[in-house]
């Protein structure tokens, strides 16, 4: 599923409460943190599992070096993994994030692209794997994820 961010949100956020039933107002989707960072989705494939996000680099996210700050780019990170952990399964919590920075993100990047997969279930662990780029692909960060399924099936 690939289209416009504002039409692919809406069918996003539409499918998590279909996925959520009677339950979906106990949830806020999406969270306010994702629309605080300017998140927005840019590509979806359920079948394969996997997430696209986009994220504006800005000023308020810098470190002292004028690199957005290590913080802010696992929140964008967990900010993908958590609409998508809620897509793949039953409503779950980040248990685990490892993040390993390859190349800092400099102040003149407009966005940061996130890409999450879906991996594995084993139980009520889920598993996901993350790569943050550059625009032209550039590998900027990767991370591990485990989550833990609230309330299994």
């Amino acid at each position: 599923m690939e289209s416009d961010s504002k039409q692919l949100s809406e069918e996003l956020i539409a499918l998590i409460h279909s996925r959520l039933g009677e339950r979906a107002s106990e949830f806020l989707i999406p969270p306010p943190i994702f629309t605080e960072m300017g998140g927005e989705f840019i590509g979806f494939n359920q079948d394969e599992g996997w997430l696209r996000t986009r994220f504006p680099v800005r000023p308020q996210y810098l470190n002292p070096y004028r690199t957005m700050q290590g913080g802010m780019i696992a929140a964008a990170v967990d900010n993908t993994l958590g609409p998508l952990s809620m897509l793949v399964a039953p409503p779950n919590v980040t248990r685990k994030l490892e993040m390993k920075y390859s190349q800092p993100v400099h102040s003149d990047l407009k966005h940061i692209y996130v890409f999450a997969r879906f991996l594995i279930r084993d139980g009520r662990l889920l598993r996901f794997a993350t790569e943050v780029r550059k625009e032209d692909g550039t590998l900027l960060a990767r991370a591990k994820a485990t989550h833990w399924i609230i309330e299994p099936d």
